[in-house]
Protein backbone atom coordinates (compact mmCIF):
# COMPACT_ATOMS: atom_id res chain seq x y z
CA UNK A 1 0.00 0.00 0.00
CA UNK A 2 2.47 2.54 0.98
CA UNK A 3 4.63 1.40 -2.12
CA UNK A 4 1.26 2.66 -4.47
CA UNK A 5 1.06 5.83 -2.36
CA UNK A 6 4.54 6.98 -2.93
CA UNK A 7 4.57 6.08 -7.00
CA UNK A 8 1.10 8.06 -6.83
CA UNK A 9 2.72 10.91 -5.77
CA UNK A 10 5.73 10.83 -7.86
CA UNK A 11 3.59 10.38 -10.81
CA UNK A 12 1.93 13.44 -8.95
CA UNK A 13 5.08 15.69 -9.15
CA UNK A 14 5.45 14.74 -12.31
CA UNK A 15 2.68 15.79 -13.99
CA UNK A 16 2.14 19.26 -11.89
CA UNK A 17 5.42 19.90 -9.96
CA UNK A 18 7.86 19.52 -12.92
CA UNK A 19 5.77 21.29 -15.67
CA UNK A 20 5.74 24.76 -13.44
CA UNK A 21 9.13 23.89 -12.59
CA UNK A 22 10.05 23.75 -16.01
CA UNK A 23 7.72 26.95 -17.09
CA UNK A 24 9.65 28.73 -14.25
CA UNK A 25 13.21 27.80 -16.01
CA UNK A 26 11.64 29.07 -19.61
CA UNK A 27 10.43 32.33 -17.91
CA UNK A 28 13.47 32.87 -15.69
CA UNK A 29 15.67 32.31 -19.28
CA UNK A 30 14.45 35.43 -20.48
CA UNK A 31 15.93 37.95 -18.24
CA UNK A 32 19.54 37.88 -18.30
CA UNK A 33 20.16 37.99 -14.19
CA UNK A 34 23.85 38.93 -12.59
CA UNK A 35 25.55 35.98 -10.36
CA UNK A 36 25.34 38.95 -8.03
CA UNK A 37 21.44 39.08 -8.03
CA UNK A 38 20.95 35.37 -7.96
CA UNK A 39 23.17 35.31 -4.86
CA UNK A 40 21.25 37.93 -3.58
CA UNK A 41 17.92 36.16 -4.39
CA UNK A 42 19.14 32.91 -3.19
CA UNK A 43 20.36 34.35 0.23
CA UNK A 44 16.97 36.05 0.14
CA UNK A 45 14.72 32.94 -0.36
CA UNK A 46 17.02 31.53 2.43
CA UNK A 47 16.91 33.93 5.46
CA UNK A 48 12.88 34.24 4.55
CA UNK A 49 12.20 30.52 4.66
CA UNK A 50 14.44 30.17 7.91
CA UNK A 51 13.19 33.04 9.43
CA UNK A 52 9.61 31.37 9.13
CA UNK A 53 11.37 28.02 10.50
CA UNK A 54 12.42 30.52 13.26
CA UNK A 55 9.44 31.79 14.43
CA UNK A 56 7.97 28.47 14.32
CA UNK A 57 10.35 26.99 16.76
CA UNK A 58 10.79 30.24 18.49
CA UNK A 59 6.54 29.91 19.16
CA UNK A 60 6.86 26.35 20.16
CA UNK A 61 9.70 26.92 22.28
CA UNK A 62 7.73 30.46 23.88
CA UNK A 63 4.51 28.03 24.37
CA UNK A 64 6.31 25.58 25.88
CA UNK A 65 8.27 27.77 28.72
CA UNK A 66 4.47 28.71 29.61
CA UNK A 67 3.58 24.91 29.97
CA UNK A 68 6.47 24.56 32.18
CA UNK A 69 5.66 27.29 34.67
CA UNK A 70 1.80 25.63 34.44
CA UNK A 71 3.04 22.18 35.42
CA UNK A 72 5.61 23.86 38.37
CA UNK A 73 1.80 25.62 39.43
CA UNK A 74 0.42 22.07 39.32
CA UNK A 75 3.33 20.41 41.32
CA UNK A 76 2.92 22.91 43.87
CA UNK A 77 -0.51 22.16 44.21
CA UNK A 78 -0.34 18.45 44.61
CA UNK A 79 2.62 18.99 47.50
CA UNK A 80 0.17 21.29 49.16
CA UNK A 81 -2.48 18.66 49.40
CA UNK A 82 0.13 16.06 50.47
CA UNK A 83 1.44 18.37 53.09
CA UNK A 84 -1.64 19.30 54.37
CA UNK A 85 -4.02 16.03 55.18
CA UNK A 86 -7.36 16.61 55.63
CA UNK A 87 -7.71 20.59 55.07
CA UNK A 88 -9.81 21.98 52.29
CA UNK A 89 -8.35 21.86 48.47
CA UNK A 90 -7.81 25.48 46.84
CA UNK A 91 -6.15 26.80 43.96
CA UNK A 92 -3.96 29.70 44.41
CA UNK A 93 -3.53 30.39 40.79
CA UNK A 94 -6.73 30.27 39.55
CA UNK A 95 -6.55 34.06 38.61
CA UNK A 96 -3.46 32.84 36.66
CA UNK A 97 -4.99 30.64 33.97
CA UNK A 98 -5.01 26.89 35.70
CA UNK A 99 -8.44 25.47 36.51
CA UNK A 100 -8.39 22.03 37.87
CA UNK A 101 -10.68 18.84 38.95
CA UNK A 102 -9.58 16.92 41.31
CA UNK A 103 -11.74 13.35 42.17
CA UNK A 104 -10.76 10.09 44.43
CA UNK A 105 -9.82 7.14 42.75
CA UNK A 106 -11.63 4.38 44.54
CA UNK A 107 -15.21 6.55 45.23
CA UNK A 108 -14.84 8.74 41.89
CA UNK A 109 -15.81 11.99 44.51
CA UNK A 110 -15.08 15.17 43.37
CA UNK A 111 -12.50 16.82 45.52
CA UNK A 112 -12.35 20.42 43.84
CA UNK A 113 -13.27 21.49 40.70
CA UNK A 114 -13.45 24.76 39.47
CA UNK A 115 -12.81 24.09 35.28
CA UNK A 116 -15.51 26.23 33.70
CA UNK A 117 -14.18 25.43 29.75
CA UNK A 118 -14.80 21.88 28.60
CA UNK A 119 -13.16 21.42 25.11
CA UNK A 120 -14.55 18.69 22.67
CA UNK A 121 -13.25 16.44 20.50
CA UNK A 122 -13.19 18.60 17.56
CA UNK A 123 -11.02 21.21 18.88
CA UNK A 124 -8.41 18.71 19.91
CA UNK A 125 -5.53 18.72 17.33
CA UNK A 126 -2.61 17.53 19.24
CA UNK A 127 -2.12 15.62 22.92
CA UNK A 128 -4.61 17.64 24.86
CA UNK A 129 -4.39 20.76 22.82
CA UNK A 130 -7.29 22.49 22.83
CA UNK A 131 -7.61 25.67 20.15
CA UNK A 132 -10.68 27.28 19.98
CA UNK A 133 -10.54 29.31 16.61
CA UNK A 134 -14.29 29.97 16.60
CA UNK A 135 -14.43 31.62 19.79
CA UNK A 136 -14.26 35.52 20.06
CA UNK A 137 -10.24 35.06 21.97
CA UNK A 138 -9.18 32.29 20.23
CA UNK A 139 -8.83 30.10 23.52
CA UNK A 140 -5.99 28.06 23.61
CA UNK A 141 -6.14 25.24 26.42
CA UNK A 142 -3.75 22.22 26.90
CA UNK A 143 -5.29 19.55 29.72
CA UNK A 144 -2.78 17.76 31.93
CA UNK A 145 -3.82 14.25 33.86
CA UNK A 146 -1.48 13.90 36.70
CA UNK A 147 -1.83 10.41 38.98
CA UNK A 148 -0.78 10.94 43.04
CA UNK A 149 -1.22 8.95 46.39
CA UNK A 150 -1.85 11.03 49.78
CA UNK A 151 -1.46 8.71 52.34
CA UNK A 152 -3.36 5.48 51.36
CA UNK A 153 -5.36 7.09 48.88
CA UNK A 154 -5.22 7.51 45.29
CA UNK A 155 -5.93 10.65 43.23
CA UNK A 156 -6.64 11.78 39.72
CA UNK A 157 -6.14 15.57 38.72
CA UNK A 158 -7.28 17.02 35.72
CA UNK A 159 -5.22 20.34 35.25
CA UNK A 160 -6.29 22.83 32.35
CA UNK A 161 -3.81 25.24 31.72
CA UNK A 162 -5.28 28.17 29.66
CA UNK A 163 -2.47 29.99 27.49
CA UNK A 164 -4.78 32.00 25.70
CA UNK A 165 -2.92 35.21 27.08
CA UNK A 166 0.41 33.66 26.36
CA UNK A 167 -0.96 33.37 22.65
CA UNK A 168 -2.34 36.61 22.26
CA UNK A 169 0.94 38.06 23.81
CA UNK A 170 3.28 36.27 21.42
CA UNK A 171 0.54 37.53 18.46
CA UNK A 172 1.47 40.59 19.54
CA UNK A 173 5.21 40.17 19.60
CA UNK A 174 5.08 38.39 16.45
CA UNK A 175 4.38 41.24 14.21
CA UNK A 176 7.03 43.37 16.06
CA UNK A 177 9.69 40.28 15.25
CA UNK A 178 8.98 40.00 11.56
CA UNK A 179 9.09 43.66 11.35
CA UNK A 180 12.39 44.31 13.07
CA UNK A 181 13.44 40.64 10.82
CA UNK A 182 12.37 41.94 7.57
CA UNK A 183 14.62 45.33 8.45
CA UNK A 184 17.72 43.12 9.23
CA UNK A 185 16.88 41.45 6.20
CA UNK A 186 16.83 44.26 4.07
CA UNK A 187 19.85 45.86 5.70
CA UNK A 188 21.69 42.18 4.98
CA UNK A 189 20.83 42.23 1.21
CA UNK A 190 21.92 45.81 0.79
CA UNK A 191 25.16 44.97 2.55
CA UNK A 192 25.71 41.95 0.68
CA UNK A 193 24.88 42.78 -2.54
CA UNK A 194 27.64 45.58 -2.08
CA UNK A 195 30.29 42.86 -1.21
CA UNK A 196 28.85 40.82 -3.83
CA UNK A 197 29.86 43.23 -6.03
CA UNK A 198 32.91 43.52 -5.09
CA UNK A 199 33.79 40.00 -5.08
CA UNK A 200 33.05 39.26 -8.38
CA UNK A 201 35.00 42.78 -9.33
CA UNK A 202 37.70 40.20 -10.35
CA UNK A 203 35.41 38.24 -12.37
CA UNK A 204 34.54 41.69 -14.26
CA UNK A 205 38.11 42.09 -14.58
CA UNK A 206 39.02 39.15 -16.02
CA UNK A 207 35.97 39.38 -18.24
CA UNK A 208 37.15 42.88 -19.92
CA UNK A 209 41.15 41.57 -19.85
CA UNK A 210 39.87 38.13 -21.84
CA UNK A 211 37.74 40.76 -24.27
CA UNK A 212 41.39 42.78 -25.07
CA UNK A 213 42.63 39.56 -26.05
CA UNK A 214 43.61 39.65 -29.85
CA UNK A 215 46.50 38.02 -31.50
CA UNK A 216 48.48 41.19 -31.61
CA UNK A 217 48.78 41.26 -27.74
CA UNK A 218 48.10 37.48 -26.68
CA UNK A 219 51.68 37.41 -25.56
CA UNK A 220 51.39 40.62 -23.11
CA UNK A 221 48.04 40.38 -22.13
CA UNK A 222 47.30 38.24 -18.87
CA UNK A 223 44.81 37.91 -16.28
CA UNK A 224 45.93 39.86 -12.55
CA UNK A 225 45.66 37.19 -9.35
CA UNK A 226 46.87 39.64 -7.00
CA UNK A 227 44.15 40.56 -4.93
CA UNK A 228 42.08 37.74 -5.91
CA UNK A 229 41.47 34.63 -3.46
CA UNK A 230 40.55 31.02 -3.60
CA UNK A 231 38.38 29.56 -6.61
CA UNK A 232 38.81 33.12 -8.24
CA UNK A 233 42.70 33.30 -8.46
CA UNK A 234 42.43 29.14 -9.50
CA UNK A 235 40.45 30.37 -12.38
CA UNK A 236 42.56 33.37 -13.03
CA UNK A 237 46.14 30.73 -12.64
CA UNK A 238 44.21 27.98 -15.10
CA UNK A 239 43.02 31.43 -17.82
CA UNK A 240 46.49 32.53 -17.82
CA UNK A 241 47.52 28.58 -18.29
CA UNK A 242 45.03 28.41 -21.12
CA UNK A 243 46.70 31.61 -22.74
CA UNK A 244 49.87 30.37 -22.33
CA UNK A 245 49.22 27.26 -24.36
CA UNK A 246 47.35 29.32 -27.08
CA UNK A 247 50.82 31.58 -27.45
CA UNK A 248 52.59 28.27 -27.74
CA UNK A 249 50.45 27.07 -30.07
CA UNK A 250 49.81 29.48 -32.04
CA UNK A 251 53.29 30.48 -32.00
CA UNK A 252 54.17 27.39 -33.43
CA UNK A 253 51.58 27.46 -35.79
CA UNK A 254 53.33 31.14 -37.07
CA UNK A 255 56.84 29.10 -37.12
CA UNK A 256 55.38 26.32 -38.98
CA UNK A 257 53.96 28.24 -41.91
CA UNK A 258 56.96 30.68 -42.34
CA UNK A 259 59.06 27.70 -42.33
CA UNK A 260 57.13 25.59 -45.39
CA UNK A 261 56.74 28.82 -46.73
CA UNK A 262 60.84 28.96 -46.79
CA UNK A 263 61.49 25.60 -47.68
CA UNK A 264 58.90 25.93 -50.72
CA UNK A 265 60.38 28.93 -51.67
CA UNK A 266 63.61 28.01 -52.83
CA UNK A 267 62.76 24.89 -54.94
CA UNK A 268 59.62 27.64 -56.83
CA UNK A 269 62.87 29.84 -57.31
CA UNK A 270 64.95 27.09 -58.78
CA UNK A 271 62.15 26.01 -61.13
CA UNK A 272 61.28 29.87 -62.04
CA UNK A 273 65.13 30.17 -63.18
CA UNK A 274 65.32 27.20 -65.01
CA UNK A 275 61.84 28.45 -66.34
CA UNK A 276 63.23 31.67 -67.60
CA UNK A 277 66.84 30.16 -68.67
CA UNK A 278 64.52 27.76 -70.84
CA UNK A 279 62.62 30.71 -72.29
CA UNK A 280 65.65 32.27 -73.48
CA UNK A 281 68.61 28.79 -74.70
CA UNK A 282 66.32 26.39 -74.27
CA UNK A 283 64.80 25.74 -77.96
CA UNK A 284 68.15 25.91 -79.23
CA UNK A 285 70.92 24.87 -77.01
CA UNK A 286 70.41 20.72 -76.07
CA UNK A 287 72.59 21.10 -73.17
CA UNK A 288 70.71 23.89 -71.14
CA UNK A 289 67.58 22.15 -72.62
CA UNK A 290 68.56 18.48 -70.71
CA UNK A 291 69.65 20.23 -67.40
CA UNK A 292 66.79 22.17 -66.83
CA UNK A 293 64.36 19.56 -67.01
CA UNK A 294 66.52 17.43 -64.94
CA UNK A 295 66.95 20.15 -62.38
CA UNK A 296 62.64 21.13 -62.46
CA UNK A 297 61.98 17.31 -62.02
CA UNK A 298 64.20 17.09 -59.10
CA UNK A 299 62.61 20.16 -57.36
CA UNK A 300 59.31 19.34 -58.33
CA UNK A 301 59.82 15.45 -56.48
CA UNK A 302 61.33 17.73 -53.38
CA UNK A 303 58.41 19.76 -53.32
CA UNK A 304 55.76 16.98 -53.66
CA UNK A 305 57.98 15.16 -50.75
CA UNK A 306 57.49 18.74 -48.38
CA UNK A 307 54.03 18.74 -49.27
CA UNK A 308 53.31 15.10 -48.61
CA UNK A 309 55.17 15.30 -45.55
CA UNK A 310 53.21 18.68 -44.33
CA UNK A 311 50.06 16.54 -45.34
CA UNK A 312 50.73 13.80 -43.20
CA UNK A 313 51.41 16.03 -39.92
CA UNK A 314 48.05 17.98 -41.05
CA UNK A 315 46.09 14.99 -40.83
CA UNK A 316 47.75 14.02 -37.52
CA UNK A 317 47.32 17.40 -35.86
CA UNK A 318 43.53 17.03 -36.98
CA UNK A 319 42.96 13.87 -35.75
CA UNK A 320 42.74 12.35 -38.80
CA UNK A 321 45.07 10.25 -39.55
CA UNK A 322 44.34 6.44 -39.74
CA UNK A 323 46.84 3.49 -39.15
CA UNK A 324 45.50 0.23 -41.01
CA UNK A 325 47.41 -2.40 -38.69
CA UNK A 326 47.96 -6.13 -39.13
CA UNK A 327 50.58 -8.65 -37.80
CA UNK A 328 53.60 -8.88 -39.90
CA UNK A 329 56.98 -9.91 -39.76
CA UNK A 330 59.13 -6.83 -39.51
CA UNK A 331 62.47 -8.53 -40.33
CA UNK A 332 61.12 -9.18 -44.06
CA UNK A 333 60.66 -5.41 -44.34
CA UNK A 334 64.15 -4.44 -42.52
CA UNK A 335 65.62 -6.54 -44.74
CA UNK A 336 64.04 -5.03 -48.17
CA UNK A 337 64.75 -1.75 -46.91
CA UNK A 338 68.83 -2.73 -46.33
CA UNK A 339 68.65 -4.05 -50.46
CA UNK A 340 67.39 -0.98 -51.34
CA UNK A 341 70.20 1.29 -48.95
CA UNK A 342 72.72 -1.23 -50.38
CA UNK A 343 71.80 -0.03 -54.09
CA UNK A 344 71.66 3.85 -53.76
CA UNK A 345 74.46 4.17 -51.32
CA UNK A 346 76.86 1.92 -52.52
CA UNK A 347 80.12 4.59 -51.17
CA UNK A 348 79.15 3.22 -47.76
CA UNK A 349 79.66 0.14 -45.80
CA UNK A 350 75.93 -1.55 -45.11
CA UNK A 351 75.75 -3.89 -41.98
CA UNK A 352 73.45 -6.38 -40.89
CA UNK A 353 74.75 -8.10 -37.82
CA UNK A 354 71.49 -8.88 -36.30
CA UNK A 355 68.13 -10.18 -38.08
CA UNK A 356 65.74 -12.04 -35.69
CA UNK A 357 62.18 -12.29 -36.63
CA UNK A 358 59.42 -10.44 -34.83
CA UNK A 359 56.02 -10.59 -35.21
CA UNK A 360 54.82 -7.17 -35.10
CA UNK A 361 51.25 -5.29 -35.14
CA UNK A 362 50.92 -2.48 -36.69
CA UNK A 363 50.61 -0.24 -40.03
CA UNK A 364 53.22 -2.06 -41.93
CA UNK A 365 53.16 0.94 -44.76
CA UNK A 366 53.79 3.38 -42.00
CA UNK A 367 56.38 1.71 -39.75
CA UNK A 368 58.13 1.06 -43.21
CA UNK A 369 58.20 5.22 -43.99
CA UNK A 370 59.58 5.88 -39.98
CA UNK A 371 62.29 3.60 -40.42
CA UNK A 372 63.16 4.63 -43.75
CA UNK A 373 63.47 8.32 -42.34
CA UNK A 374 66.55 6.59 -40.13
CA UNK A 375 68.36 5.12 -42.80
CA UNK A 376 68.05 8.36 -44.79
CA UNK A 377 68.99 9.86 -42.46
CA UNK A 378 72.32 7.54 -41.67
CA UNK A 379 73.20 7.88 -45.21
CA UNK A 380 72.31 11.72 -45.63
CA UNK A 381 74.67 12.57 -42.25
CA UNK A 382 77.45 10.07 -43.22
CA UNK A 383 80.18 10.18 -45.41
CA UNK A 384 81.99 7.92 -48.42
CA UNK A 385 83.56 4.78 -46.15
CA UNK A 386 81.67 5.67 -42.93
CA UNK A 387 79.77 2.39 -41.54
CA UNK A 388 75.90 2.01 -40.87
CA UNK A 389 74.55 -0.99 -38.61
CA UNK A 390 71.06 -1.72 -39.42
CA UNK A 391 69.74 -4.38 -36.45
CA UNK A 392 66.03 -5.81 -36.09
CA UNK A 393 66.03 -7.59 -32.74
CA UNK A 394 63.45 -9.34 -30.32
CA UNK A 395 63.70 -8.15 -26.91
CA UNK A 396 61.43 -9.79 -24.51
CA UNK A 397 58.80 -10.14 -27.19
CA UNK A 398 59.13 -6.02 -27.97
CA UNK A 399 60.45 -5.24 -31.43
CA UNK A 400 63.45 -3.50 -31.40
CA UNK A 401 65.71 -1.97 -34.26
CA UNK A 402 68.47 0.17 -34.46
CA UNK A 403 70.24 2.48 -36.49
CA UNK A 404 73.93 3.39 -36.27
CA UNK A 405 76.30 5.14 -38.14
CA UNK A 406 79.71 6.77 -37.39
CA UNK A 407 78.60 10.32 -39.46
CA UNK A 408 78.94 13.77 -38.25
CA UNK A 409 76.92 13.30 -34.79
CA UNK A 410 74.98 15.58 -33.51
CA UNK A 411 75.63 18.01 -30.40
CA UNK A 412 73.27 17.42 -27.18
CA UNK A 413 71.57 20.98 -28.59
CA UNK A 414 70.78 19.26 -31.63
CA UNK A 415 69.24 16.12 -30.21
CA UNK A 416 67.00 17.97 -27.52
CA UNK A 417 65.26 19.55 -30.55
CA UNK A 418 65.82 16.85 -33.90
CA UNK A 419 62.20 15.81 -33.19
CA UNK A 420 60.92 19.80 -33.45
CA UNK A 421 59.14 20.59 -37.30
CA UNK A 422 61.47 21.82 -39.63
CA UNK A 423 64.49 21.67 -37.11
CA UNK A 424 68.08 21.65 -38.98
CA UNK A 425 70.76 22.27 -36.98
CA UNK A 426 73.42 25.39 -37.87
CA UNK A 427 76.47 22.26 -38.50
CA UNK A 428 74.55 20.87 -40.81
CA UNK A 429 72.87 24.33 -42.75
CA UNK A 430 76.64 24.73 -43.41
CA UNK A 431 77.27 21.83 -45.22
CA UNK A 432 74.53 22.39 -47.63
CA UNK A 433 72.80 19.00 -46.74
CA UNK A 434 69.68 18.99 -48.15
CA UNK A 435 66.49 18.13 -46.18
CA UNK A 436 63.10 19.80 -44.78
CA UNK A 437 63.46 19.20 -41.13
CA UNK A 438 60.31 17.22 -41.04
CA UNK A 439 61.79 13.32 -41.51
CA UNK A 440 62.47 12.73 -37.82
CA UNK A 441 59.32 14.68 -37.03
CA UNK A 442 56.93 12.51 -39.25
CA UNK A 443 58.88 9.08 -37.82
CA UNK A 444 58.43 10.01 -34.11
CA UNK A 445 54.75 10.58 -34.60
CA UNK A 446 54.32 7.24 -36.20
CA UNK A 447 56.54 5.52 -33.59
CA UNK A 448 54.13 6.96 -31.39
CA UNK A 449 50.87 5.99 -32.57
CA UNK A 450 52.50 2.51 -32.53
CA UNK A 451 52.98 3.13 -28.71
CA UNK A 452 56.48 3.05 -29.16
CA UNK A 453 59.51 4.56 -27.98
CA UNK A 454 62.63 6.28 -29.36
CA UNK A 455 66.21 6.38 -27.87
CA UNK A 456 69.00 8.85 -29.52
CA UNK A 457 72.34 8.11 -28.42
CA UNK A 458 74.46 10.76 -30.38
CA UNK A 459 78.33 12.07 -30.36
CA UNK A 460 79.89 14.92 -32.04
CA UNK A 461 81.97 13.90 -35.26
CA UNK A 462 81.47 10.89 -33.96
CA UNK A 463 77.94 8.88 -34.86
CA UNK A 464 74.82 8.85 -33.58
CA UNK A 465 72.79 5.43 -33.20
CA UNK A 466 68.59 5.46 -33.13
CA UNK A 467 66.95 2.77 -31.00
CA UNK A 468 63.47 2.39 -31.85
CA UNK A 469 61.33 0.15 -29.91
CA UNK A 470 57.82 -0.99 -30.81
CA UNK A 471 56.14 -3.15 -27.97
CA UNK A 472 54.74 -6.41 -28.36
CA UNK A 473 50.71 -6.17 -28.52
CA UNK A 474 48.65 -6.78 -25.56
CA UNK A 475 45.70 -8.75 -25.69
Amino acid sequence: MSSRLIEIVRKLLRKVILPIRKKKEVFLSNFRLSMAFRISMAYLKLMLTHGVLFMVVFFLLYMYSEKENYDQMAEQIISAMKENVGEECVNPYFMQGLSMKIEMGKSKKVVYNDIAYLPNSEKAFFYGIHFDRKSESNILVISEEKEFRVEDDIYYAQFQYDLTGSYHNFLSLLWKLVIAYLAIVALIIRKGKKSDVKLFEPVRIMSATANRLTVNNLHSERLNVEGTKNELKDLANVINAMLDRIETSYESQKQFVSDASHELRTPIAVIQGYINLLNRWGTTNEEVLHESIEAIQNEARSMQDLVEKLLFLSRHDKKTLKLIKKRFNMRIVVEDMIKETKLVAGNRIINSPVLEDVIVYGDKQSLKQAIRVFIDNAVKYTKEGDEINILCQKVNGDCVITVQDTGIGMTKKDVDHIFDRFYRSEHVRNQNISGHGLGLSLAKLIIMAHTGKIKVRSQFKKGTSFIITIPKRRY
